[in-house]
């Protein structure tokens, strides 16, 4: 008697995979702004989960979909924030511009920056460096550059009267003679107020670092949220505010800008806060023109560049600039070195050729909240 082959079944590692993907395509498919990193290991008839991640009702349908599948599984999959960190999982960046890298350690990429003031969620700790998220959602590493704080200093902070720095650059002072500086400051800058006269704001930083600065470069932030409106004439002139500055890959403040961290402090200053990066911030907003029909475009418009998806390549959104009218948009092109004007015309000095021959869509930020948030309403976690 022969008896009859069979191929095995599949393993329990491989009837779990398609379940992890499935739910990471749900709850994060973008690792920029959702963790989600779970792999399956085997141990005998053991299936073990491994990983990480933020999103807990994403972990929580990972198990569901396993019971239901009918796979007993070890649960090894570490929630963030770590426990390690203890109380202190939120915090605020200390310092003028805190750059943001992909990698725990400073030869790894600078993913974004964050200025002064920004409120940060902290996820955990590898040696010096703290995983952090900003309140567009982007997670990248830190190295200090901030003040840890507990839920009730954070909401101390929150609560505390403050003011929003408005000139492009400039510096908190040690002493209201305005002689030796504690800190170099950038616009949007956010620090807390202790006092003020004529000529100064008495501020505390979030580290605890006290300095004065100039009354007329600066505005009580209350005031400034109350009155704050992105329209197009006023995008535009914080636009030009920034003409010249120098093209930093990563680069979100009036020190250096990469093309999507021009357009997002832009509208940081007008009161929106959007999507950090172009391949996001072309998801937001409302669809204005596909077809290079340049005549429905308005000043503070968003036009996204890049390479159009074939029948076997995604579309790739690559740049972003900003459309100013007379045919022109201003924008942070690597190329250039810094903000400039480029226009669609081509009896124009600033004719861009090469940014019309890969233009895809132009969006509009202002009439639309989808996918922005408004800063005064940003509570962040």
């Amino acid at each position: 008697m022969v008896a009859a082959c069979s191929e095995p079944g599949p393993s329990l590692s491989e009837r779990t995979l398609p379940i992890i993907d499935s739910v990471k395509t749900e709850y994060a498919p973008d690792k920029r702004v959702a963790l989600f990193a779970i792999e399956p290991v085997e141990k005998g008839d053991t299936l073990v989960l491994r990983g990480e991640t933020d999103q807990p009702t994403a972990k929580q349908q990972l198990l569901a979909a396993l019971s239901s599948a009918g796979i007993a599984y070890q649960d090894s999959i570490q929630m963030l924030p770590e426990a390690s960190l203890g109380d202190d999982t939120l915090g605020v960046v200390s310092i003028s511009v805190a750059n943001i890298r992909s990698q725990p350690k400073h030869s790894g990429e600078l993913a974004t920056q964050a200025t002064m003031g920004t409120p940060l969620r902290v996820l955990k700790k590898q040696g010096d460096w703290h995983l952090v998220q900003t309140p567009d959602k982007y997670i990248s590493w830190m190295q200090g550059s901030f003040q840890p704080m507990n839920a009730d200093t954070f909401q101390t902070w929150q609560d505390a009267d403050k003011i929003i720095y408005t000139n492009p650059y400039g510096f908190a002072y040690l002493d209201e003679n305005m002689e030796h500086t504690v800190s170099d400051l950038v616009m949007g800058n956010i620090m807390e107020v202790k006092d003020e006269n004529q000529g100064v704001f008495w501020v505390e930083l979030p580290d605890g670092r006290e300095a004065y600065v100039k009354r007329n470069e600066a505005v009580l932030l209350d005031d400034w949220l109350a009155e704050v409106k992105a329209t197009a004439e006023s995008v535009v002139e914080t636009a030009f505010q920034l003409m010249g500055v120098p093209y930093l890959w990563g680069g979100t403040s009036a020190k250096g800008v990469d093309c999507s961290g021009y357009t997002k402090t832009i509208y940081f200053m007008n009161g929106k806060v959007l999507p950090r990066d172009a391949s996001q911030q072309v998801h937001a907003g409302e669809l204005v023109d596909e077809d290079k029909n340049f005549k429905s475009l308005r000043p503070g418009d968003l036009l996204f560049f890049g390479r159009a998806a074939t029948d076997s390549t995604r579309e790739r959104v690559t740049h972003v600039g900003m459309w100013i009218g007379n045919d022109e948009f201003i924008h942070s092109p690597g190329l250039e070195a810094h903000v400039k004007i480029s226009s669609i015309d081509p009896e124009s000095k600033h004719y861009d050729e090469f940014n019309l021959n890969r233009y895809l869509r132009t969006k509009r930020m202002l009439t639309s909240n989808r996918d922005i948030l408004t800063l005064k309403d940003v509570k962040l976690f």
